[in-house]
């Protein structure tokens, strides 16, 4: 949450400095989806979207992006991943309708969680009344697919916009990686990159992960990136 929000909770979770929309690679079919996101970010209040996608596809990026755009325009914003709700309180969802925005990532991980799939339905009814709140959410598939038991909160997640989040192709990954070599002052030839996408996961985050290894080791080295380089360094 940022400084400027209107409820104070304690929660030990922190945007990543890097995970922004000026630092995401949108896959084609994805642009009306970070415009809605946009837009919940710089104040579209009584708005909510339901975006769904793999894991590793790009959403909790997104969602970071999301809640970043909003602290930079000094707008309250509230980030909470649900993956860990076995170590948290509901008590956490109480109020967030008075704040900006609200990103609630991986929400489908209390499906058949009563408590928390109640709380989850009131706060969507806050939400709604208070017409202040632009809430986004997150899941690996859409409302009715993700395991949830509450019939009204498959409702309410349904009442505003839904997008899957589209994957990139192979082609698109390649040139995210050539992109953000380029910022560090790195080349990485076609060849490399493919060599990359072949042996490697093919999430971004893992991808990119790999990138940064790659670009300490050949400053270490003073060796330009080649595939025997690639393979001597990540043992592939």
């Amino acid at each position: 949450m940022s400084p400027h929000s209107p409820v104070q909770l304690s929660l030990p979770v922190y945007l990543p400095d890097d995970e922004t929309f000026n630092s995401y690679y949108p896959a084609a079919g994805n642009d009306e989806l970070i415009q809605s996101l946009q837009a919940c970010a710089e104040g579209d209040a009584n708005k909510a979207v339901y975006l769904w996608g793999p894991v590793k596809a790009g959403r909790t990026h997104l969602m970071h992006a999301t809640c970043a755009r909003a602290n930079e325009l000094n707008r309250s914003s509230f980030y909470l991943p649900l993956g860990i709700h076995a170590s948290i309180s509901t008590e956490l969802l109480e109020g967030l309708e008075l704040v900006d925005l609200v990103c609630i990532d991986d929400i489908d991980a209390i499906a058949g969680h009563p408590l928390w799939e109640e709380a989850l339905f009131d706060l969507y009814n806050r939400v709604a009344e208070q017409k202040r709140c632009a809430l986004v959410v997150s899941a690996s598939a859409t409302a009715s697919d993700a395991g949830f038991a509450l019939p009204d909160l498959v409702s309410r997640m349904q009442w505003g916009l839904t997008y899957q989040l589209q994957p990139m192709a192979d082609e698109e990954k390649l040139a995210a990686l050539q992109r953000r070599a380029a910022m560090r002052g790195l080349q990485l030839p076609e060849d490399v990159g493919r060599f990359l996408l072949n042996r490697l996961a093919r999430d971004l985050r893992t991808l990119f992960d790999v990138l940064d290894r790659l670009d300490k080791a050949s400053l270490v080295h003073q060796r330009k990136l080649t595939i025997p380089f690639v393979k001597e360094m990540l043992r592939l």
